[in-house]
């Protein structure tokens, strides 16, 4: 649970040895690199990170529904040669659609019109043919058109109208705008379509055919990214004169690597500690077992460089979060089946590793909270039977289960700002977190305390605590200096606002009652299904049918509704409520500079 120390490297040596170095450092493949040239004034024509055109060659044949028989000699594959000709295949073939397009929407046009050519201007006495096409509701407006003029076709909307004039009549002597059929005949135009679909056919064949190399490119793929990758590089480092630049961050655990790879070429190596200005990536590390974590953390937000790894805690509270939400052991047991079933199909990369054993424990932490609350297909055993006997909460127990939902939400709270205590140690802003920790656990006490039966010095204490938090609040929230009256009246200002975080801390800790509301909620429906199948069944004939449909569709439906429930909520009181208090800041990711693993 800790973000690898990193120290910012540069490197410097002879330009000539440019690729060389790069690519070293790429076989390392320990390097976040830092580019130290000026954005471009034209990002487009800087080298891209990735093999863009490898990849949309590849998505291109991908979509080709019968593929060709797959090549898998590769001795005289050339993959640029082939990206290009599959890229001037995917030009080829769009303007042939669009070219074919055109000319049916043109030929649909035109058809009403006739078969003809535009006659020559000496043939008409100077007079041009000017088209129309007028709605019949209007025809009657071309009485008082004084040019001479002739319906062609018609149909029982509109007509085709013919005026002969010198020049284009003006736009108020009929009630609609000039059509535009163009220079060329009907006949030309449908010998341009035969043409057109016979290059459009061409085209698609010649797809289907350059799908021969879909796996030989899927193959040399990390090749061509590793080539992008090094183009990036390069043009990411600082040259002058003879001389080149790299710098990045690397690893402590690496630094030996790269400074014998600095040694062995004879190159000029400064290694130095971040500084205050500077901003790191940030780099977790975590045991394999819960490297999931890690995942779940980057998706929504990457801790700062210097702060502190909440991977580990993230991995577990969201799978009490979700087994909480889910609420039942038979729900369990059918992901835990959809596990199995897929459990092989996961195992094939080291992302699908990861993910597979955060499954089993978000399966194995809900299945063991649906025996706790004795909750089976929304079924509750009985109480005799051995599997009734390990029931140990009822989710029907508001009380029970509302002071066990505050609680958790108290203790994940306290949990991240122990860890800013941590951060803080030895600053007197630490005693702020203290604050935050006295003031929710007093304020717990308060609320317990107040119950029936509970003990008067529960109340007492938890009132003493709540004070002296928020008076540790109060003075230490602020690092402010106190120089004059002026900055001790702005740190006395910034104490009243950070005591404004009552209510939202008090908001947060509510928030965590959505997790006995959404467990109770999945048992009540699935408890509602079971009786409306137990009433099916009791009709006569087709009774048995529509229960075992109503158990079927019903428990499937409340299934997929705890899960997206478990899934969203779970996360969102990590994400929202636990990162609010937890985390200051926000980082990225350590994104190495390395070779991508082959699959040759």
């Amino acid at each position: 649970m800790s973000i690898v120390s990193l120290s910012k490297l540069t490197l410097a040596g002879l330009l000539k040895e440019r690729i060389s170095v790069l690519e070293q450092l790429q076989a390392l493949g320990c390097l976040h690199l830092v580019s130290l040239v000026e954005a471009a004034r034209e990002p487009e024509n800087v080298p891209p990170a990735h093999a863009v055109d490898a990849r949309r060659a590849l998505r291109y044949l991908g979509d080709v529904p019968d593929k060709r028989h797959q090549v898998r000699a590769d001795q005289d594959f050339d993959m640029p040669k082939a990206v290009a000709s599959i890229l001037a295949n995917q030009d080829r073939l769009r303007h042939a659609y669009d070219e074919r397009d055109d000319l049916v929407q043109h030929v649909e046009a035109l058809v009403p019109w006739g078969d003809f050519r535009l006659p020559d201007r000496n043939a008409l006495a100077g007079r041009y043919l000017w088209f129309y096409i007028v709605p019949e509701r209007q025809m009657h407006l071309l009485g008082e058109l004084t040019l001479p003029w002739q319906v062609v076709h018609k149909d029982n909307r509109q007509s085709w109208v013919v005026v002969l004039d010198r020049n284009e009549p003006p736009t108020d002597a009929l009630p609609v705008p000039r059509a535009r059929t163009g220079a060329l005949s009907l006949g030309e135009l449908y010998k341009r379509l035969d043409e057109a679909e016979v290059e459009l056919e061409d085209a698609v064949a010649e797809r289907q055919a350059l799908t021969r190399w879909i796996y030989l490119m899927s193959r040399h793929l990390a090749r061509a990214e590793d080539h992008a990758a090094l183009k990036h590089a390069a043009a990411q480092t600082r040259v002058d004169e003879e001389l080149f630049l790299v710098q990045g961050w690397v690893p402590e655990p690496a630094i030996a690597a790269v400074s014998s790879l600095a040694e062995r070429q004879g190159l000029a190596l400064l290694l130095e500690d971040p500084e205050p200005a500077d901003r790191p990536p940030t780099l977790l590390e975590n045991p394999e077992p819960l490297a999931a974590g890690q995942d779940l953390v980057g998706f929504y937000q990457m801790p700062a460089y210097g702060t502190w790894d909440p991977s580990r805690v993230v991995f577990f509270s969201f799978a009490f979060f979700f087994a909480m939400i889910l609420s039942d052991a038979g729900y369990a047991l059918v992901l835990g089946l959809l596990l199995a079933v897929f459990w092989l199909r996961l195992g094939r990369s080291e992302t699908g590793l990861r993910w597979r054993k955060l499954c089993s424990v978000l399966v194995g932490g809900s299945l063991l909270w649906g025996v706790l609350v004795g909750s089976y297909f929304g079924v509750s055993l009985s109480q005799e039977s051995f599997w009734g006997r390990l029931k140990l909460l009822d989710l029907n127990d508001f009380d029970t289960m509302t002071k066990l939902s505050v609680s958790i939400g108290v203790l994940h709270l306290v949990l991240a700002h122990l860890e800013q205590l941590a951060l803080k140690w030895g600053r007197l802003a630490a005693w702020a977190n203290v604050g935050w920790i006295a003031a929710m656990l007093g304020g717990f006490a308060m609320w317990l305390g107040g119950g029936q039966g509970a003990p008067h010095w529960l109340s007492t204490t938890g009132q003493w605590a709540l004070g002296l938090g928020l008076l540790a609040v109060f003075v230490f929230a602020s690092e402010r200096a106190v120089r004059d009256p002026r900055s001790a009246l702005f740190r006395l200002l910034d104490g009243l606002w950070a005591l404004t975080g009552v209510t939202r801390i008090f908001g947060d800790v509510l928030s965590y009652l959505r997790l006995f509301a959404l467990g109770l909620a999945s048992a009540s429906l699935a408890l509602t299904f079971n009786d409306l199948a137990q009433q099916a069944s009791q009709v006569q004939g087709m009774g048995l049918l529509f229960a075992i449909l109503i158990l079927f569709v019903g428990h499937l439906l409340n299934l997929m509704l705890a899960l997206m429930s478990g899934v969203v909520h779970g996360l969102r009181l990590n994400y929202i409520e636990f990162y609010n208090w937890a985390l200051s800041g926000e980082g990225y990711a350590f994104q190495p500079f390395k070779k991508k693993e082959s699959l040759e």
